[in-house]
């Protein structure tokens, strides 16, 4: 080969390595940029992990911006949403209209999921008397909570704008009704991070036999890293799937597995700086910590007998009882955000479980108890002060009896309604015996303190030391935050 040619192709190959070096660079440049952002801008990663360094612990715990009433937080939700008409928002005035024709005035310009031509007024199905200090109306349906109304503040006039389940519920859960958002568990833990390094930081229990119709990504992380998503225990069998070791495989060398699995990745994240890594590093060594941490937390038998008779509880069976008192547990050992999904309220009056006189009834039997339970619990164990409560589902029901195409259902129910529905919150610095908002003489519209789910949103977010409109993160270009471009704080229920 000539000098000429030798000449030319060690430019060529020089030209070549050159701009594959600039692109690699330019992108790990890129990639360490958007990480040093990310964590110079919201305070993260403060605490060392047994496989990162300190700098790069994603779930390691660190101050909220500002002093905070509340530590962790236990958000119960009823899915399918239950009829605030026959549990908490009192109607006298309805059960005078029972039975006749809706005033067209009611139905002009409303968008409903299922009524269709006039339906019938539906009046209560349920008994209501007031309730302690505070006065607040609680139906007989809830006997065991009514007793503790001078623990919480009521919130009468929730409105969102979706009237189907799977939006609705990703919007009252995400902030968004499309997918892609980080769940409000994932930004809590994305904010605050865990105090147990054994446990997940976000874990999510479910009951009634099947998931929220919006499916996983009600606790999902969105576009926050993965390690951020709620991880979804069972409160029968193994606690987490594939928990314990494979046959022929034991402890030892599960973590030597996991060891050498992770020395690569560390390699990996050193030449790349994808934040991506690091939660699949954190993962690996959680997913190792929990086959020791988890089943003792997770198992409820070794509990004394006064507390299974306190909430209800039966070992060994998928219940809300049992899940409300593995909530109180979990929290007890530093998990930031517990989230309980009870599947059941949709009472349309299809058959007789999902109807307003029979199938509600069963349904508020099954959480009263064990609710009540968790925050007497909570309260005797001095958690409550530091533990946000939260109750609710993803809308409310009509005053109108459900018909389809014109047709009553064969049993009482409800149609879905956006104008108007009640949640609850205790603890965590909420003020107590308090019922803010107001609804219309029949229960269809807000007349009072109005709540939109950003300010639902805002105020849990208020509660644990963040400023809902800086508590963010930059995706595709932009900030993005729980709240989107909305959301104030309740004021009115903060003591």
């Amino acid at each position: 080969m000539s000098e000429k040619l030798i000449h030319e192709a060690n430019e060529q190959a020089a030209r070549f390595f050159s701009r594959r070096h600039f692109l690699r660079d330019c992108i790990g440049g890129l990639g360490a940029t958007a990480l040093g952002t990310m964590l110079g801008g919201c305070n993260l990663f403060s605490r060392s992990g047994d496989g990162l360094p300190q700098s790069l612990n994603p779930l390691a715990p660190h101050a909220p911006q500002f002093p905070a009433r509340a530590k962790n937080v236990i958000y119960l939700h009823m899915a399918g949403a239950p009829s605030q008409l026959e549990m908490f928002d009192y109607k006298p005035e309805l059960q005078k209209l029972h039975n006749q024709l809706c005033p067209q005035s009611l139905l002009e310009g409303k968008k409903f999921a299922f009524i269709r031509g006039v339906p019938k007024m539906l009046g209560p199905q349920a008994e209501f008397k007031q309730h302690g200090q505070s006065g607040a109306w609680v139906s007989d349906h809830l006997p065991h909570f009514a007793s503790l109304v001078d623990e919480v503040s009521f919130l009468k006039a929730v409105q969102t704008d979706q009237f189907n389940h799977g939006p609705a519920q990703l919007f009252m859960h995400t902030g968004s009704a499309r997918l892609g958002r980080p769940s409000i568990g994932a930004w809590v833990t994305y904010g605050l991070g865990t105090e147990n390094s054994n446990l997940p930081g976000f874990v999510v229990l479910t009951s009634g036999g099947k998931t929220p119709d919006a499916g996983k990504s009600v606790w999902g992380s969105g576009f926050l890293p993965s390690v951020y998503q709620g991880v979804q225990c069972r409160s029968k069998g193994d606690p987490v799937l594939f928990l314990t070791d494979p046959n022929g495989m034991d402890r030892d060398l599960r973590y030597q597995s996991i060891h050498a699995i992770n020395e690569v990745n560390k390699q990996e994240y050193e030449t790349f700086k994808d934040p991506e890594i690091l939660s699949r590093i954190s993962q690996y060594e959680l997913a190792y910590k929990m086959q020791i941490s988890v089943p003792g937390v997770m198992d409820i038998a070794d509990e004394p007998e006064y507390i299974h008779q306190l909430y209800g509880t039966q070992p060994g069976k998928e219940s809300f009882a049992n899940n409300c008192l593995l909530a109180r547990k979990l929290v007890e050992k530093g998990v930031r955000f517990v989230q309980l999904f009870d599947w059941g309220w949709d009472a349309h009056g299809t058959d007789e479980g999902l109807s307003i006189d029979y199938g509600l009834r069963n349904k508020c039997r099954e959480i009263d108890r064990p609710m009540s339970a968790l925050l007497l619990d909570l309260k005797q164990r001095g958690l409550l002060d530091e533990t946000l409560v939260v109750w609710g589902g993803e809308f409310g029901r009509t005053p109108m009896q459900e018909n389809r195409d014109g047709k009553e259902m064969p049993f009482m129910g409800r149609d879905h309604h956006v104008e108007a529905f009640t949640m609850w919150m205790a603890g965590g610095g909420i003020r107590k015996g308090f019922t803010w908002g107001e609804t219309d003489e029949i229960g269809f519209g807000a007349v009072k303190g109005k709540v939109a789910v950003h300010d639902i949103h805002a105020t849990m977010l208020q509660q644990l030391g963040f400023d809902h409109e800086k508590l963010t993160y930059h995706f595709q270009g932009r900030p993005f935050r729980l709240t989107d471009v909305g959301g104030h704080v309740i004021n009115e229920i903060i003591s």
